[in-house]
């Protein structure tokens, strides 16, 4: 959060226009900003990530009962976005090396019915861009990225928002980078951003218009000065999340019963997560490991357990592909916790706890 003193002020204007939603002043200003700071060529803002992910679906118009080829390993909002737009997921494997999904897995579940791959930059990993875009272009398939983990990561000299036909952004309070809650889709050109903005405010064209159908998904005026303000900071926060992460990792190195993700595609890293697998060398297990943390009153996260796929919402009503290894990623994961006023006595503290849980 920025400085308490400078949100007051900055919000001051507000009591002065009485202009809080509805696509105001701030709301164009930080789409500008944010889609400079990303190097993308659009922005839409939403009021949470997980409506920009359901409308960056709609904004295609698939035919109802289509099929997205998607993973497993991802928060739930994944797979909700793609079911509440009466599509059909298509579960793929991911690979052990970085839990995306497995490219070399998707061929093999396209169908006449396929309409899309909805890969995920897990942990703030990236895909493999290239070899997705040449299936989608060999089946004439969309590709819709959800990059929640990824602001502000660059590939190949990009921002990551710039793969695929669209990518979708969460700026919820947990992020490196928040506006309260919010998120945003990428867009291509300015038509997609038309689109996007009759999806996210009833179809509204003009007082006596309504082109479309649509949702109330904006993003408002307060969130959008939160943005604003975070944005300042947000490299001072990656830059300090990074002390943190190096001194996690000094105090596991050597560990022969934990492993780590590969993160070598990423250009420029957010250090939003720091993910660890508990593998088959520990002493315990990682229940035992996350329940010894939560005792001392830290909080790890089994992210991503159970798998999508596998919840009790989804669980035997898709089609049956091979996923285990996203199962096993599942059964071994535990993210420690990482922010930039995370003290550095507090992440020593969790390594011992972990260097003597696991033996």
């Amino acid at each position: 959060m920025p400085p308490y003193e400078e949100f007051i002020e900055a919000i001051k204007p507000l009591w002065d226009t009485h202009m809080l939603t509805n696509m105001g002043t701030y709301h164009r200003q930080l789409e500008k900003e944010l889609a400079a700071f990303l190097d993308v060529p659009e922005i839409s803002l939403t009021v949470n990530g997980h409506m920009a992910l359901e409308l960056a679906i709609q904004s295609f118009d698939f035919p109802e009962g289509s099929e997205i080829i998607t993973t497993p390993f991802t928060f739930i909002s994944t797979t909700h976005a793609i079911v509440r737009n009466k599509l059909n997921p298509v579960f793929c494997d991911v690979k052990k090396s970085d839990g995306t999904i497995d490219e070399t897995k998707i061929e093999e579940l396209i169908t006449e019915k396929t309409v899309a791959i909805l890969p995920v930059h897990v942990y703030g990993n990236f895909c493999n861009v290239e070899e997705i875009q040449r299936i989608a272009d060999k089946y004439n398939l969309k590709v819709i990225y959800d990059a929640a983990h990824a602001f502000g990561e660059t590939y190949n000299g990009k921002g990551i928002g710039n793969y695929g036909d669209a990518s979708i952004f969460s700026f919820h309070a947990t992020k490196v980078y928040n506006t309260i809650e919010g998120g945003a889709v990428v867009c291509k050109n300015h038509e997609k951003y038309e689109r996007l903005k009759d999806l996210k405010n009833f179809g509204i064209r003009g007082e006596e218009l309504v082109a479309s159908v649509g949702a109330n998904a904006k993003m408002n005026e307060f969130c959008a000065i939160m943005g604003l303000l975070n944005l300042k900071y947000v490299d001072d926060v990656i830059a300090t999340r990074k002390e943190k992460f190096e001194e996690y990792m000094a105090g596991l190195a050597g560990q022969k019963a934990i492993s780590f993700f590969d993160f070598s595609k990423v250009s420029q890293r957010n250090y939003a997560y720091f993910p660890i697998l508990i593998n088959k060398h520990s002493k315990v297990s990682r229940d035992e490991i996350y329940d010894r943390l939560r005792d001392e009153g830290y909080h790890a996260r089994k992210y991503f357990y159970p798998l999508t796929s596998d919840q009790a919402c989804f669980k035997n009503k898709y089609i049956k592909n091979d996923l285990d290894v996203a199962r096993k990623l599942a059964k071994q994961i535990l993210l420690l916790p990482i922010y930039d006023t995370l003290e550095l006595s507090d992440i020593d503290k969790m390594s011992d706890i972990l260097t003597k849980a696991i033996g």
